[in-house]
C-alpha cells in the first residue's frame, strides 16, 4: 500500500469512527433530553475508547512502516536501542548498590529496570522484542512470502544491532569505564542471578516477557498521555518477576563474559537461546495470533 492509499484509508477510518461515535452520542443526548455543542461532541468523541479493530490497524500500520524502512536506518536505530537498554541494568544496579539490604529493596530497585525501556520506546528506537508484534501483524494479514522475507530481514538486522549495542554497554560495565566499582559489582551480581534459571524456566520466563512487551505495544495507541506509565509499569513487572528479556538480559550476559565470569557457551545455551525463543513465542506467536484472531472476522466482513 502506497502513502496515498494509507492516508486515504486512515481518513476513511477516522471519519467512520467519528460518525459512529457522534451517532451514539447524539442518540443518547436525544434520549436523555440534553443538549451539547458541537465542540463538546468532539471532546466526547476524543475520549471514547478505541475499538480492538482500531488498535489493530494502528499497530499494523506501524509494522508496515518498520518492514519497509531502509536497512541502514534499522541498524543505527537498533544499535541505539541496544545501548539505551543498558541503562535499565545499570540503573537497577545503582539502586541495588545504594539501597540498604532489606526485604523491600527489590520493590524499589526494579523500577530502575524501566529506564532503558522508556528511553527506547519513547525515543522510537528499534527494539527486537517490541517489533515482534507490530511487524508480525502485516504478515498475518497479507500471508505472502514477500512479507515473510521482509519480516526476517527486519528481525535479523534489529536483533544484530541490539546485540552489538548490548555488547558495548556490557563491556563498559565489566571494565568499569565510569569508575563506579560499587555499581559494577552490583551489576555483575544482578547479572549472575539473572543467568541462574535452568533452560526450561528461562524459556517460560522469556515467553512471559515477550507477552508483556507485546502488551505494551498493544496498549500504547489507547494510552494517550499515559503511555509513560504503561511502559514503566509493564517493564517494571518484567524485573520484579525476574523474567527473561533477550536484549536487556544480553547486557547482563555480555558483562559477565567480559568480566570472565561466564563462558560464551553457557551464555548461548543457558540464556540467549531460551530467552530469544521465549520472547518470539510470547510476543510474535501467542500475542500476535490472539490479537489477530479477535479482529479477523471483522476484517473479513469488511473485505480485507
Amino acid at each position: 500500500m502506497d502513502m496515498d492509499e494509507q492516508t486515504s484509508a486512515k481518513a476513511v477510518h477516522d471519519a467512520g469512527k467519528r460518525r459512529h461515535s457522534n451517532d451514539v452520542t447524539e442518540q443518547r443526548i436525544e434520549k436523555e433530553g440534553s443538549t451539547l455543542t458541537e465542540g463538546e461532541l468532539h471532546q466526547i468523541d476524543d475520549r471514547l475508547k478505541l475499538r480492538p479493530l482500531a488498535v489493530y490497524e494502528i499497530v499494523r500500520q506501524e509494522g508496515e512502516d518498520e518492514l519497509t524502512r531502509p536497512t541502514a536506518s534499522l541498524w543505527w536505530s537498533g544499535l541505539a536501542a541496544g545501548l539505551s537498554i543498558g541503562f535499565s541494568v545499570y540503573t537497577m544496579a545503582a539502586l541495588r548498590a545504594y539501597l540498604p539490604d532489606a526485604p523491600w529493596r527489590p520493590l524499589l530497585e526494579s523500577w530502575g529496570y524501566t529506564v532503558g525501556f522508556l528511553i527506547v520506546i519513547l525515543g522510537r528506537q528499534q527494539l527486537f522484542t517490541e517489533i515482534t508484534l507490530s511487524a508480525t501483524l502485516p504478515v498475518l494479514a497479507r500471508r505472502r512470502w514477500k512479507g515473510v522475507v521482509a519480516l526476517v530481514r527486519l528481525w535479523t538486522v534489529v536483533l544484530a544491532a541490539n546485540m552489538v549495542g548490548t555488547a558495548v554497554f556490557g563491556a563498559g560495565i565489566a571494565y568499569d569505564v565510569l569508575n563506579a566499582p560499587e555499581i559494577r559489582e552490583a551489576a555483575l551480581t544482578l547479572s549472575a542471578e539473572a543467568m541462574e534459571p535452568a533452560f526450561h524456566y528461562m524459556l517460560l520466563r522469556g515467553i512471559a516477557a515477550g507477552w508483556l512487551m507485546a502488551t505494551v505495544v498493544w496498549l500504547l495507541p489507547s494510552a494517550d498521555r499515559s503511555g509513560f506509565l504503561v511502559i514503566a509499569l509493564l517493564t517494571y513487572l518484567i524485573a520484579l518477576f525476574h523474567l527473561a528479556h533477550v536484549v536487556a538480559g544480553s547486557v547482563e550476559a555480555m558483562a559477565l563474559m567480559f568480566a570472565g565470569r561466564m563462558s560464551v557457551e553457557d551464555a548461548l545455551v543457558g540464556f540467549y537461546l531460551p530467552a530469544l525463543l521465549g520472547n518470539v513465542l510470547g510476543g510474535s506467536a501467542l500475542f500476535s495470533l490472539i490479537s489477530y484472531g479477535q479482529v479477523v472476522n471483522e476484517l473479513d466482513q469488511r473485505g480485507n
